[in-house]
């Protein structure tokens, strides 16, 4: 990896370019820098998101998760380097499975609301598919590992869920869509 950074005002910025961990310089527009800010914004969504009052699983887990957005991030800035783990994927799926297994099956659409901790959940995921898209769109353009692209999706996934849990905490529920076609019972 480049230089640890010393210095935050480098003013090396200033020209619209910023450097990648290769030391290369790239336009601030480049497709790896959105790449890279949406998985910067996303790590400081799930940062406020730890904030809140969460169950002890949930709140390991997002820490963890934290490192490997770090991680991917990491792997994003310097073009064919690899630090996001496939492990990181399965341990996705695992939390996924885990808190799913405690949720009522899903009937109807919900609205991304509830408590405060299960909205910035939902601020989480919304903010993970769009990471997504920018992994995918910079996939197109350059050669890409399947595994961020694979992390982003479930972790969007997961956020989903645990928005669900989080709002059953101290007895709460989803907040669910009153679609005028479910209301007058025809098919959606």
């Amino acid at each position: 990896m480049g230089k640890r950074l010393t210095q935050i005002a480098t003013r090396t910025g200033d020209d619209g370019t910023t450097g990648l961990g290769d030391n290369t310089r790239v336009s601030k527009d480049h497709l790896r820098v959105h790449a890279m800010g949406d998985v910067d914004e996303l790590n400081s969504h799930i940062g406020l998101l730890l904030c809140e009052d969460l169950p002890d699983d949930a709140r390991v887990l997002l820490v963890e998760i934290q490192h490997e957005l770090f991680n991917l991030g990491g792997e994003l800035s310097i073009p064919g380097f690899e630090l996001l783990k496939a492990d990181a994927v399965a341990a996705l799926d695992a939390g996924l499975a885990h808190h799913n297994a405690q949720l009522p099956k899903l009937e109807e659409f919900i609205l991304p609301a509830g408590n405060r901790a299960a909205a910035q959940a939902h601020v989480c995921r919304t903010v993970a598919r769009r990471a997504e898209r920018a992994v995918v769109a910079l996939g197109v353009q350059d050669a890409l590992r399947d595994t961020p692209r694979q992390y982003l999706n479930r972790l969007s996934d997961l956020m989903f869920v645990l928005a669900r849990v989080f709002n059953r905490m101290n007895g709460g529920d989803d907040v669910y869509w009153k679609s005028e076609k479910l209301r007058r019972g025809a098919a959606v």
